[in-house]
């Protein structure tokens, strides 16, 4: 099957799930002259002067004797592609899931709320799981799950330290996060974001280069790090509306983006997703098929490795309450906290 082909398949599946567009759908041509044009914008990129520390999806715990045994454990663990050469470049995002991803922006800007004022808190409950991976002293792998679930309140203004609750059990305060960063968003620092989203994906591509651009070690890319960023501020923080938008159809226009018709996320709820493949896994952000409501992310292993079989989700995760609180610890009034399954 060619890439016209799967492209028509990808878009009669989503389709079938998705309700009807508000709006006429153009071709599947005009679809792609306009990706095109819109991947020239992102061609020079440039790196900002302070690095964001690297993400870890998922752990791996070393348990030698040895330091060197250990890192040389470490090396053939985690380090098992670099060196190896670069995979194809990847086409432009699928119509479908430009189409989606319109579908999601368009519904984050369907009821603006006031602003929250500077003295409040940004509230996000996230449910689920990961996997760690362990070596222990004999040579033999173990997977570990590990629960991922934390409730966390984050100064609007980051003038105030972020409170994180973990697996019910106390407050732990965390460092206030300031003017925020990519990695440590503040609704303030998001609200300070291009909501033109070629404006948009250039920043957060000027971030994703740093660590995972051409003259790093990194297997992982700037294009997958661009995904990665733009899925975290989705799931763990609260934007104003136009930027939630525009960081939607930001990812429109990353290449490689395509559609998954059915997801499931940490609690059970099944959803249509976008997703991007990379290195034998495919990352699935999982939307509500009638609301377009982000539900979660997960992590699904496409081949066999030491973190599990095909198929295995080694982490997802849920999110399960929202909202703007006036103090750490306290629960937002008119807060989503959904955990059903919706089948």
């Amino acid at each position: 099957m060619n890439s016209e082909q799967s492209e028509m398949v990808e878009r009669a599946d989503a389709e079938a799930v998705l309700p009807p567009a508000p709006y006429p759908v153009p071709t599947p041509a005009a679809f792609h002259l306009h990706k095109q044009n819109l991947l020239l914008e992102i061609d020079r990129r440039s790196s900002p002067s302070a690095p964001r520390p690297t993400r870890t999806r998922r752990r791996v715990v070393i348990a030698l004797a040895s330091a060197a045994v250990a890192c040389a454990a470490f090396a053939a663990v985690v380090l098992p592609n670099i060196g190896t050469a670069p995979a194809p470049e990847a086409l432009p995002a699928s119509t479908a899931s430009v189409q989606l991803l319109e579908r999601a922006a368009l519904v984050a800007v369907a009821n603006p709320a006031a602003p929250p004022r500077a003295t409040q808190f940004t509230y996000v409950k996230v449910t689920g799981h990961t996997t760690a991976l362990s070596e222990n002293e004999d040579g033999t792998m173990e997977r570990l799950p590990q629960d991922e679930s934390y409730e966390q309140w984050t100064s609007v203004d980051g003038s105030a330290r972020t409170m994180q609750r973990k697996d019910g059990s106390g407050e732990n305060l965390l460092d206030a996060p300031g003017r925020g960063n990519l990695n440590l968003p503040t609704y303030q620092f998001l609200a300070r974001l291009p909501t033109e989203p070629g404006a948009l994906l250039k920043l957060i591509y000027q971030d994703a280069n740093l660590n995972h651009g051409p003259s790093s070690d990194s297997t992982t890319g700037p294009d997958q790090e661009a995904f990665v960023i733009i899925g975290d501020l989705l799931r763990a923080s609260i934007a104003p509306p136009e930027v939630s938008a525009a960081l939607y159809r930001a990812a429109a226009r990353i290449p490689g983006v395509i559609t998954v018709p059915n997801s499931v996320d940490a609690v059970g709820r099944h959803g249509v997703a976008v997703a991007r493949v990379h290195n034998g896994e495919r990352i699935e952000w999982i939307f509500d098929k009638k609301t377009m409501r982000l539900l979660g992310e997960r992590t699904v292993l496409l081949e066999d490795n030491a973190w599990g079989k095909a198929g295995t989700a080694v982490t997802s995760t849920a999110i399960t309450g929202s909202g703007i609180a006036d103090e750490a610890g306290q629960l937002p009034t008119g807060s989503i906290q959904d955990s059903s399954s919706d089948t």
